[in-house]
């Protein structure tokens, strides 16, 4: 038989020796790299401050300097253009919302849990509230019902819900007739979102004139929030028309409340509220060509940085909050039950499930951080228990040492841990008591 390339045969066996080579080849690009390390510094020296205060549970920790950093952004960016709203459900802290209040001078706080609204009313009778959702009226009735008739709150003055349609409107005028009480009225407006609230500027003409037939009713404003705003892609015009989009019609519901009040119309006396953590920062005074129709701004996950805020528009926020939480168990190896066989070929194919931590907890909504280079494991399952992270050889974590992670959200995380740890760069410095969801 000829050795020839040209062989029939001898061809076959090149296209099968080359085709299995480029098998292997594509088999190697495919196959991951290590990706663990060991803490940076940062996390060295916080792991040492959790230590030091006994903090070997799993907490919630937020960076004092980090947070204030994130404020100062945020007041730098506003730059006293529009009234600054904190958002109370993104910071579920009332220490928390002091130190925001103090940086930032604001007594706006939007509420969005009834049981939040009453402590706050309690804790910060100076307080400027704003429902940030629609609440069933009954929950309303509750809040009155908890309500001190003595206290230094007072909700004709200091306290607007937020209505959505025309037949929520009149549930809340039934409720003021029934309790003789003075309720302020801020209107919900769909920008774009479409997750409920007016939808036509004359239907905003109507509900206000509904407002003002009634003497126990007090129209107090517009809430326009566009959160889809920065996720809009470019194919749809992106951001940047979305936005402009969701303030004309903002600009028509303002038109249609001044068409209703006429001489009585003031804009600096209403709350027209919009905005959010990732879009507030694309608010200007002069927006497409003349002034923006809101006057306040809303924001408070920008302040904590959860991973779904990392987005183009904070890249100049860092992240301020972590999930820090004790290894309890460090393997050498990775074994699954009914695959134990299987252990090696699958660190040879993945060197980062070569070693396993079982952590204090976990399944929480979160990334792990840091160390690099750990992952769950789909095949053994999450568990809010004992959590299954892996990682490489790389990854040189021990018993009783810490595992970090990054939230993905505030708002009901934060919740889950007890007292939050203030970290101020070297010790645990103080314990935040966090909002009880039930009280």
């Amino acid at each position: 038989m000829s050795d020839s390339p040209a062989n029939p045969s001898r061809r076959r066996l090149l296209w099968a020796g080359g085709g299995l080579g480029a098998l292997i080849a594509g088999g190697a690009l495919l196959r991951p790299g290590d990706r663990g390390g060991a803490h940076t510094s940062y996390f060295l020296k916080l792991q040492a401050a959790l230590a030091e205060a006994g903090l070997y549970r799993p907490t919630l920790v937020i960076d004092q300097a980090r947070l204030d950093s994130n404020i100062g952004k945020l007041s730098q960016h506003i730059n006293g253009n529009f009234d600054y709203r904190i958002v109370g459900k993104s910071l579920p802290s009332l220490p928390l919302i002091r130190r925001v209040r103090a940086q930032t001078g604001s007594k706006r706080v939007m509420v969005f849990h009834q049981p939040f609204l009453n402590l706050l009313a309690r804790e910060m009778p100076d307080a400027d509230l704003l429902l940030g959702k629609p609440m069933p009226v009954a929950m309303a009735r509750r809040f009155y019902e908890f309500h001190p008739a003595d206290s230094a709150f007072q909700p004709d003055r200091q306290l607007q819900w937020l209505i959505d349609s025309a037949a929520r409107l009149q549930e809340y005028r039934q409720l003021a007739q029934a309790l003789q009480q003075p309720m302020r009225i801020n209107l919900e407006l769909d920008v774009g979102l479409h997750r409920g609230g007016f939808t036509d500027a004359q239907d905003i003409a109507k509900a206000i004139e509904v407002v003002q037939a009634d003497p126990l009713l007090s129209f107090s404003g517009l809430m326009g929030y566009e959160a889809h705003v920065s996720k809009m892609p470019g194919i749809v015009g992106g951001p940047a028309t979305a936005l402009e989009a969701a303030m004309g019609f903002y600009r028509d519901c303002v038109a249609a409340a001044q068409s209703v009040l006429k001489d009585a119309f003031d804009p600096a006396a209403l709350t027209l509220n919009a905005g959010g953590s990732s879009t507030y920062q694309m608010y200007q005074p002069e927006m497409f060509g003349g002034p923006a129709p809101c006057n306040e701004l809303a924001t408070g996950s920008a302040l904590v940085m959860p991973t779904d805020f990392d987005v183009p528009s904070l890249n100049d926020h860092i992240p301020a909050a972590f999930i820090a939480t004790p290894v309890i168990k460090a393997l050498d190896k990775t074994q699954i039950p009914g695959l134990e066989s299987a252990a090696g070929l699958l660190a040879a194919w993945d060197p980062n499930t070569a070693r396993t931590f079982f952590t204090y907890g976990g399944y929480w909504k979160a990334r792990p951080e840091s160390p690099a280079g750990l992952q769950t494991n789909s095949l053994f399952g999450r568990s809010t228990n004992q959590e299954m992270l892996n990682g490489s050889e790389s990854v040189q974590l021990q018993r009783d040492e810490f595992v970090f992670l990054r939230p993905s959200q505030s708002e009901f995380v934060f919740l889950q841990f007890g007292d939050i740890a203030v970290f101020d760069g070297e010790h645990i410095s103080e314990l935040w008591p966090i909002f009880q969801q039930g009280a």
